[in-house]
């Protein structure tokens, strides 16, 4: 009988063992060429060579403009690894009200889903291959596109990247796919992010600048392809943006530029925006199911924008207020001796957060500190805020804190840019800002040049003008109202 039952699984095994080879064969072919790309063995023939760094010459960022009027920027890493994109000077304030709110929140969901000839399946394939790292975002004044990829895999990644760009394939099924991913999205946004939108809504009420930037219930059924592709249209034009890139050789790369970009529409540049006029006042977020037992709330004062010659200065008292959470492990660069630490994180045991942050537009920006506590204290914690920027136009900083703050601002920066991400990012936004890139070394010596007396100066014209207040949280029955924060800054 066992005799029997081997000869008539005889065949199935044999045929089994068939199939198992040849599936075999095909993988170890795959693995073969996989091999050869990524091999380790030689060097890539586009990848600098491992030089001492006498030998090398330092990294500058170079532009060039093309015949359409697109700025490629790039640097050198003399690295493995490029990241390389576009940064498109509009957003969320440059959508049409009542007809494209939401548009640029929408934009984040649906890059890189798929183009005129490649499916979405087909571009997440083609860039699986070549191990890159697809990444977009917006904000109220500006979009990015950007991939992370090999050296030695740029040409290819650059044609895809174009494709994707200069073609998007948008059609109704996977904007209604992405609306759905947004709406449960609306249930996630951290309390700590809205409360910060609520500032901006707070600040410029009734203008572009205080729309909010996520969708929300109401706009979101609003949301269509046509808005979508009207809005690229208009925004998507070669002197409205720039190719930016690090870790690449830059004639190499204007090449790649030119054959991808170059028939890229040129337009007629950023579109003209109305000026913001910041007037202030307070937005409440009331959440009843809530599962968060902490009430955030935030205050903001007026600085100016990006252009302003107070902007590192500005910076400095950002990095001079610091913060954070509660619970920090400590260590360098922690802000543990920033002054909202020592002065109330560190004091005050019912205080979860306490932080500074700095949104800065073209013409105008909100400086201010967000935190949160029991709902029990939230009135006192929002009355800590505004002593801490009252203290700030009334007592000059002491020489030791001040430079501390400097030498704090200065470490980030350089320690940021030691990434290649931050620094193609760095390149892009600076010139789509400026229409230059400011080397680190002179944003250093400005930041050396911060006195005491210029961080009075804008901290004196901040609470000359009104202030802005947000709340998110369960129960917002202990925030104070707007007018008896008011008064608070009358009796200062």
């Amino acid at each position: 009988m066992s005799n029997l039952n081997e000869a008539l699984l005889a065949p199935s095994v044999t045929t089994s063992r068939s199939t198992v080879s040849k599936t075999l064969k095909k993988d170890l072919k795959s693995i073969e060429k996989r091999l050869a790309r990524f091999g380790m063995d030689t060097a890539p023939s586009d990848v600098p060579p491992t030089k001492p760094l006498s030998e090398l010459q330092a990294p500058v960022t170079k532009i060039t403009t093309l015949d359409n009027g697109l700025r490629v920027a790039t640097q050198e890493t003399y690295g493995a690894l490029c990241t390389f994109g576009v940064v498109v000077d509009a957003g969320s304030r440059d959508e049409l009200a009542g007809r494209e709110d939401g548009v640029c929140h929408l934009f984040e969901a649906t890059a890189f889903r798929g183009t005129e000839k490649r499916s979405h399946k087909e571009v997440v394939s083609a860039l699986d291959d070549l191990g890159a790292i697809p990444t977009a975002n917006s904000s109220r004044e500006q979009m990015l596109l950007s991939i992370d990829v090999l050296r030695n895999s740029l040409p290819e990644a650059l044609e895809i990247f174009g494709d994707a760009v200069l073609n998007p394939k948008i059609d109704a099924q996977d904007i209604e796919e992405c609306k759905t991913i947004l709406g449960l999205h609306l249930d996630s946004i951290a309390p700590e992010l809205l409360v910060k939108e609520a500032i901006q809504e707070a600040a410029y009420p009734g203008q572009a600048l205080g729309r909010p930037h996520f969708v929300t219930p109401e706009t979101l059924p609003r949301l269509s392809a046509e808005g979508l592709k009207a809005f690229q249209t208009r925004h998507f034009t070669a002197r409205s943006m720039v190719l930016a890139a690090a870790g690449v050789e830059h004639e190499a790369f204007v090449d790649l530029a030119k054959k991808h970009f170059g028939r890229l529409p040129a337009g007629e540049g950023a579109q003209k925006r109305a000026p913001a006029l910041y007037q202030g006042g307070e937005k409440r977020i009331e959440q009843p199911d809530s599962i968060d037992p902490f009430t955030r709330v935030a205050v903001g004062f007026e600085v100016a924008g990006w252009h302003d010659k107070d902007l590192v200065a500005m910076c400095v008292m950002q990095i001079l207020l610091g913060g954070g959470d509660s619970f920090s492990a400590g260590g360098p660069g922690k802000g543990m001796y920033s002054r909202l630490y020592r002065e109330l994180l560190n004091r005050y045991y019912w205080v979860e957060g306490a932080e500074a942050f700095v949104n800065l537009h073209n013409e105008t920006g909100v400086l201010g500190i967000a935190g949160a506590c029991e709902a029990a204290r939230a009135g006192q914690l929002m009355h800590e805020f505004c002593a801490q920027i009252c203290k700030l136009a009334l007592t000059p900083v002491d020489p030791v804190e001040l430079s501390r703050a400097r030498n704090m601002l200065k470490c980030n920066v350089l320690t940021q840019l030691e990434s290649r991400i931050i620094l193609f990012e760095d390149i892009g936004r600076q010139m789509i800002t400026y229409g230059h890139r400011e080397a680190p070394e002179a944003l250093c010596r400005k930041i050396d040049e911060v006195k005491a007396e210029d961080l009075m100066k804008i901290a004196r014209r901040a609470i000359s003008k009104p202030v802005s207040i947000s709340a998110v949280g369960k129960d917002l029955r202990t925030v104070p109202n707007y007018e008896q924060v008011l008064q608070w800054f009358a009796q200062s």
